[in-house]
């Protein structure tokens, strides 16, 4: 089946020489646009935000946006015919056997995303199918494909439900699969979850390979991960740095309250506890917030006679000053 190119840098709203910043800087306007928790329209926002999630899972990893540049709108003809060799294999790629074609629905990524990255590793690092005239036992292929977990996902956990489409082949009819899932609470994005069995079929009696879903954490429109901790960048007016203030961060339980002490300084960090993903032995990361100066770049005049006024009486002076 054709699949049609998607254009990753057309998803964000960037140009193909934009950089980091300007790719993450709109990742962020359109992550807060459509995540379903602050949407304005939930009509498709979870498929929106799914979209705006694939592009910047591709775009802010150098390697991928390497290869996605790459290999362009033309990618189809460079991953036809031999085993991978530098570039993409093609969807299903085999060691040494047919294309297997394995097709998922419900990972969180597009039909796209999973042929253009596809990743297939075989049974016992990768050992050639025996021939048919072979008439010892060979174990089948393992298989792998990503699954986009949110981090509510990971802290709560979840079930999902995928389905894999195996094509027909070996004297086998094409059939469907549909597996439920369990998102374990805590899974962290690299983890694997394994699905014993369900790889490619084994050969002369071998046992099948499995199937392995790997976990990649779904970016969040405000909150960045560190392992266990969780990350917010805050800006704060300079007054607010300087008398202290309230304000409401975003946490994945739900928006807290933060109390900013008097002279705070830019890049200071705020540490909100227990109110990050969970470890291995059951408690929680924190969360980070680390403080930003957003400075006024245009004034009234009386917000200009003011500053002029806090600046004659001040006795602050900074380091280095006179």
């Amino acid at each position: 089946m054709a699949l049609d190119f998607k254009d990753y840098y057309e998803t964000l709203g960037v140009s193909r020489t934009a950089s980091d910043q300007e790719i993450k800087k709109a990742f962020r306007k359109l992550a807060v646009k459509y995540h379903p928790d602050t949407a304005k329209n939930k009509t498709n926002a979870a498929a929106k935000f799914q979209e705006v999630n694939e592009a910047y899972e591709v775009l802010s990893d150098p390697e991928k946006r390497k290869r996605f540049d790459e290999l362009g709108a033309n990618w189809q003809a460079h991953s036809q015919g031999a085993p991978h060799s530098g570039g993409f294999p093609r969807q299903g790629a085999s060691y040494g056997g047919d294309a297997a074609g394995f097709e998922f629905n419900g990972t969180g990524f597009s039909d796209f995303f999973e042929t253009f990255f596809a990743s297939q590793r075989g049974a016992a690092g990768g050992a050639l199918r025996p021939s048919r005239s072979e008439a010892y036992a060979q174990g089948g292929a393992d298989v792998e494909a990503d699954l986009l977990v949110s981090l509510e996902e990971a802290l709560r956990g979840a079930q999902r439900t995928i389905s894999l489409r195996r094509p027909a082949g070996q004297g086998q009819a094409e059939k469907t699969q549909t597996f439920k899932v369990r998102i374990p609470s805590g899974v962290q994005g690299g983890q694997r979850i394994r699905l014993s069995g369900q790889g490619e079929s084994g050969y002369g009696g071998g046992p099948a390979g499995d199937l392995f879903l790997r976990v990649r954490l779904a970016k969040h429109h405000a909150l960045s991960v560190d392992g266990a901790d969780l990350g917010f960048d805050l800006e704060l007016a300079p007054w607010e740095a300087v008398l202290g203030t309230e304000v409401k961060v975003p946490a994945l339980d739900g928006p807290t309250t933060l109390k900013v002490p008097p002279g705070s300084t830019a890049g200071s960090q705020l540490r909100l506890r227990g109110l990050g993903l969970p470890r291995e032995d059951e408690t929680r990361g924190d969360l980070y917030v680390t403080v930003h100066l957003a400075t006024p770049t245009s004034l009234t005049p009386e917000e200009r006679q003011l500053w002029e006024q806090l600046a004659a009486i001040s006795t602050f002076k900074p380091r280095g000053g006179a």
